[in-house]
């Protein structure tokens, strides 16, 4: 099974969405928007352009 999007309101109105592992584990958080239609096209915005990207280290230390 993969991760799961878990939206919820965020006490002021809006709504955010949290990208969950399997394990429980949040992995990533969205911003905040005014709509529960808002977020899910945040949501859909991340599982697009996710797919295929690249991690970018700007990091001082490397691995």
């Amino acid at each position: 099974m993969a991760g799961r999007f878990v939206i919820s309101e965020d006490g002021q109105g809006g709504f955010r969405f949290a990208l969950v592992a399997n394990n429980g584990q949040t992995l990533a958080v969205g911003e905040g928007y005014p709509t529960k239609v808002a977020c899910v096209n945040g949501i859909e915005t991340v599982r697009r352009n996710a797919v295929d990207a690249v991690i970018e280290d700007q990091s001082v230390r490397k691995l």
